[in-house]
């Protein structure tokens, strides 16, 4: 959650944190973005797995409707890459996965189990190497991957130019509509705290703002 943008909770960041900020603030259009909002940091979750679970419940549905599943399913299988393969189909769609969800679920489930994958393992692979391992699973697509190096493996340089919050944003700083090419070639200004960057091109418009919990899950792969 960001806090008061002054001097002092900027000081109170980890030395990465601050490093990043301090380089963006100085951007003459990020710059009264990250003053208006305060600090935001790029933070690591857990566990890559569950995360990548709750990233495919999240996929085409609501945030509520995804909350609901999450819940149930949570209940019924220990949501490991072992627990969901050893549960029943019928108790992950009981649990309100769809069919193809339950088979998307299942088949990270596979990668993560036979391939050893969990943090240890995504640390030593470049941004590209997670990504190539990542989509190469029936059901994670490429703004999936993007949101697991950034939101899970806190990746400090990711630029998920295919998410429509990120084009909003980019659009609301620059007064203009721009291709993917376009974002990509301006986006470089901010490298390499693009993932930082992409923190406040979310909140940039109130409209978009207002969603931005959505986009450590997931869409269509």
């Amino acid at each position: 959650m960001p806090v008061d943008s002054d001097a002092d909770a900027f000081a109170e960041l980890d030395p990465t944190d601050r490093e990043a900020l301090d380089a963006l603030r100085a951007d003459e259009r990020l710059g009264p973005v990250i003053e208006r909002h305060g600090p935001l940091a790029v933070e690591p979750a857990d566990d890559p797995f569950e995360r990548l679970v709750v990233s495919i419940l999240r996929q085409q549905v609501s945030m509520a409707s995804a909350e609901a599943t999450r819940e149930r399913l949570f209940d019924a299988v220990e949501i490991t890459p072992e627990g969901v393969l050893a549960a029943e189909e019928s108790t992950l769609r009981d649990a309100g996965l769809s069919r193809q969800k339950t088979r998307y679920v299942r088949n990270v489930a596979e990668a993560f189990a036979e391939h050893g994958l969990g943090a240890a393992e995504f640390a030593a692979m470049s941004d590209d190497e997670v990504r190539e391992r990542l989509t190469a699973i029936t059901g994670v697509g490429e703004w999936t991957a993007n949101m697991q190096l950034l939101f899970t493996l806190a990746r400090p340089d990711v630029f998920p130019v295919g998410d429509l919050g990120i084009r909003k944003g980019m659009e609301e700083l620059f007064g203009r509509e721009m291709s993917r090419a376009e974002m990509v070639e301006e986006a470089e200004r901010w490298a390499p705290y693009r993932s930082y960057a992409s923190l406040y091109l979310w909140r940039a418009k109130e409209d978009i703002a207002a969603s931005v919990d959505e986009v450590g899950g997931g869409d269509a792969a």
